[in-house]
């Protein structure tokens, strides 16, 4: 077993691995932003992440773009018109800024020399995943690290002393997430990747509560295909864990979603009491019996538990709202 695992931690480094990048000596061009991304073609809330923030950088008039590992690659699986660039394709200059998405620490080391390094890290929880064994991380070639919640940033500050730490919120479409007009079938939707056993264990609690209920399992699934699933179901089953933001349970709410569930730390932001049910992370019992009495307020009133994932998406779409992440984005390049 322990082969095993370790046979599985070292593929899992060896796709952590960057590609080569090509350094110039100089050059009187505009400076240029690149964002490296890895050729993950299964749907990623991170991924998508790093595309919106280049359309952000180049709407706002900075040349930027993403700088994918293969010539031709691009994601497919949500619809872009973004710039991108193969990491063969271009020959940084020392006024650049390339900036690398947390996923690559163990290799670090391989980051190119010359132009100026910023860490783009979505899941502070991350950081030191994916280490040889007695292997260190250090953040002292970054000029500055950007984030995305006040609980990954607290994280960084306190790993890295002395590291300039930036948020720039993540942002939900509310044009994408949306509720329906009218009050959805009785489902309950979730994303179960991260915590499966758990999953599995509320919704046996429940038993005989869920009869006359549909659970939808949200895996794999587009950007249109997620919040079609999200709007069709009135309560969301929340499974994060050790989240840096608590993406899934931003998008629920802003779908009309009543959000049952774990915050998963960095979600804490997103979860309040007066519209969700956060739950101790892992107590199963106490997300059942939550879960159990927003099913049966939707059976007896569902207007009223509408009523709350009204104020729910209410809160999402105005604390995360694409201007403020703009904003924030921008600033960040700006004092870079």
């Amino acid at each position: 077993m322990q082969l095993l695992r370790r046979a599985s931690d070292e593929r899992s480094r060896r796709r952590r691995r960057p590609p080569s990048i090509q350094v110039g000596a100089g050059g009187t061009g505009p400076e240029a932003i690149y964002y490296l991304c890895p050729d993950h073609s299964a749907p990623s809330g991170g991924v998508r992440a790093l595309y919106k923030h280049v359309d952000i950088l180049n709407e706002a008039g900075k040349n930027a773009a993403i700088l994918h590992h293969r010539e031709g690659y691009s994601c497919q699986w949500f619809e872009h018109s973004t710039r991108i660039l193969s990491a063969g394709s271009v020959r940084l200059q020392p006024h650049d800024v390339l900036v690398v998405p947390e996923i690559y620490g163990p290799h670090f080391d391989r980051l190119p020399h010359g132009p100026k390094l910023a860490v783009f890290n979505q899941n502070a929880y991350l950081t030191f995943a994916h280490l040889r064994a007695g292997q260190q991380l250090s953040y002292e070639r970054f000029a500055a690290a950007l984030t995305v919640s006040d609980n990954s940033a607290e994280y960084l500050r306190f790993a890295f002393p002395g590291l300039e730490v930036s948020v720039a919120s993540n942002a939900i479409d509310p044009e994408i997430f949306s509720p329906e007009p009218d009050p959805p079938r009785r489902r309950i939707a979730m994303m179960p990747r991260k915590r499966p056993e758990e999953a599995g264990q509320i919704l046996r609690l429940l038993g005989a509560r869920l009869d006359g209920w549909e659970v939808v399992s949200i895996e794999s699934s587009s950007e249109a295909e997620t919040a079609a699933a999200l709007r069709s179901a009135p309560i969301f089953l929340a499974l994060g864990r050790q989240e840096g933001f608590g993406l899934p349970a931003a998008e629920a709410m802003a779908s009309g979603c009543f959000v049952v569930g774990f915050p998963g730390f960095g979600g804490r932001e997103i979860f309040d009491s007066a519209f969700s049910a956060p739950v101790e992370d892992g107590d199963v019992l106490a997300a059942a019996g939550e879960l159990a009495a927003a099913m049966a307020s939707y059976e007896n009133r569902p207007e009223d538990l509408r009523g709350v994932g009204a104020r729910a998406r209410e809160h999402v779409v105005e604390r995360y709202a694409p201007r403020r992440q703009r904003e924030e984005l921008i600033a960040f390049f700006e004092r870079l």
